[in-house]
């Protein structure tokens, strides 16, 4: 089976189906214009007021309203029920970035399943959103400009090791494990700079830097003032 491709210049809205405010849509099309949902995340949309593009999924939670009020070539039914829609969604993208939204404020297993997708770096540098934080798969070398005091937290979804500088307590020396010792609430003194060994961690910050981040994944100028 082959299936369509979302292709897109700019950044991609995602928006799933764990009941995103509509606030959060509108903030992350400012950065990502194109917007894509995952299954059920179409119905957020068109709450919204907004249409997606594409609808990507196996389609068991969107509504028959929503299907009826969009285009039928704007919906890839993708029915692998080994892989969740989040990753699916991915796949399919070809973008400079994502912000997904909509995938936090549902049910912790998806949620969770959400971060072992980014821990495996599928599809474009993906950041999402979530109430009070921004969670992004830290590349092998970030380099991120922060206003000193940030919180900064690392999570890893496997064991890894790096070094850092620019974080009050650095990560030299250490080998970060979910099954041991963490990386979370740490705090930035400014530009820092990451370097791991090997993929496999998840990097959260404030939402309020969601620009700055995008900026430091894809190297472009999405921060304000650049």
């Amino acid at each position: 089976m082959t299936l369509g491709r979302v292709q897109s210049d700019t950044g991609v809205t995602l928006v799933g189906a764990g009941l995103p405010h509509a606030s959060d849509i509108t903030a992350s099309m400012a950065l990502a214009p194109h917007l894509v949902a995952a299954d059920g995340g179409a119905n957020s949309c068109i709450a919204a007021g907004v249409e997606p593009c594409a609808v990507i999924g196996d389609l068991d939670s969107i509504t028959e309203e929503t299907r009826t009020a969009l285009p039928k070539a704007r919906i890839i039914e993708y029915a692998d029920q080994d892989i969740t829609d989040f990753e699916k969604c991915l796949r399919l993208v070809d973008a400079p970035f994502v912000i997904a939204t909509g995938f936090t404020n549902g049910r912790l297993d998806h949620t969770l399943a959400v971060f072992s997708v980014l821990a495996r770096c599928i599809g474009p540098p993906t950041l999402v959103l979530g109430n009070e934080d921004v969670a992004f798969a830290a590349p092998r070398r970030l380099v991120l400009d922060l206003p000193g005091g940030t919180r900064f937290s690392l999570f890893p979804m496997t064991p890894v090791t790096g070094s850092s500088t620019g974080l009050r307590w650095p990560i030299d020396g250490l080998t970060l494990d979910p099954l041991g010792r963490l990386g979370t609430s740490n705090q930035a003194s400014g530009q820092v700079e990451l370097d791991f060994d090997s993929p496999g961690c998840v990097t959260l910050i404030p939402r309020l830097h969601l620009a700055l981040a995008v900026a430091a994944l894809t190297g472009s100028a999405h921060a304000p003032g650049r």
